[in-house]
């Protein structure tokens, strides 16, 4: 028994094989007969087809040269945008940093000011409370970690540029304090920014914050810790990651002991807390049927 929906069925050639066997749309296959049976225009005709031809050169022409007229009167109003921007920037990181030097300068003082008001056992057991915290400046013996981008490859075949694993991520500088840490670590400091329990190194955009404060390449990683503390960051799973990332990346990491470091204090933590509201009062509860 046939099935009658199969009659008259027709299938319509592969799209890729009628592609290639007549690769020439039919409109061009069309033209080519009109012009071959017609000849080149002439006379009045061969005026036009050149006069419409040199109209569109121009009009394209034109617009070309207004484009790029356009573009190059805007280059001037962008590039004083951006170095205002640029200005602005360097202002506003200048005043911050003098700031800065005023709290180190005031937080000297109270500090001064508070020795000279406690006895000697007290100042004592109160600068080591700040230490630990990471509120005040510290020295001893310890590591220095160095990471650096790798610089940029271009794939040697087709020119452009390979997915960038060799640059230093947020990520890396926080797996590499998480080491020290466990290592034995007492201070840490990134580029000079002291890390206390509760910073934040985060990234935005393509830079790289500690405590909401830019670092730049190379980043520097300085920890102060037992004598041990520098074979046993080696000998981390971190430390074999970064190497690894050398072997193929080619990113720059080395580590190294340093002795008599000084980590300077960190910025005062903005503490936030709870106080009830002097005009709340208390609810009863009432639960049902009494008593």
């Amino acid at each position: 028994m046939t099935d009658k929906s199969d009659k008259g069925r027709e299938y319509a050639p592969d799209f890729l094989t009628e592609l290639f066997r007549n690769p020439l749309d039919e409109g061009y296959s069309d033209a080519a007969r009109r012009k071959a049976i017609a000849g080149e225009p002439t006379g009045w005709r061969a005026a036009a087809v050149r006069l419409v031809s040199a109209l569109t050169l121009v009009a394209v022409g034109f617009l070309l040269v207004v484009a790029y007229r356009q573009t190059v009167a805007d280059e001037p109003s962008r590039s004083q945008a951006r170095a205002g921007l640029v200005g602005q920037i360097e202002q506003r990181q200048a005043a911050t940093d003098e700031l800065q030097r005023e709290a180190d300068a005031l937080r000297a003082e109270v500090t001064r000011q508070r020795d000279a008001a406690l006895d000697d056992r007290d100042a004592a057991r109160l600068r080591d409370q700040e230490a630990a915290a990471g509120l005040a400046r510290v020295s001893g013996d310890g590591v220095e970690v160095r990471l650096d981008d790798a610089p940029d490859a271009v794939d040697a075949v087709t020119g452009a540029g390979k997915p960038d694993l060799g640059r230093v991520l947020d990520r890396d500088l926080q797996d590499v304090a998480n080491a020290l840490w466990s290592a034995g670590a007492e201070a840490i400091a990134v580029n000079d920014q002291r890390l206390t329990a509760t910073s934040t190194i985060r990234a935005a955009g393509s830079a790289i914050l500690v405590d909401f404060r830019p670092v730049t390449r190379p980043y520097v990683v300085r920890a102060i810790g037992p004598g041990d503390m520098a074979d046993d960051f080696k000998a981390s799973a971190t430390a074999r990651l970064f190497r690894a990332l050398v072997e193929d990346e080619g990113m720059s990491f080395s580590v190294r002991e340093v002795d008599d470091l000084t980590l300077p204090a960190a910025s005062d933590p903005q503490l936030r807390f709870a106080t009830p509201s002097p005009t709340a009062t208390p609810t009863p509860r009432t639960t049902e049927g009494g008593g």
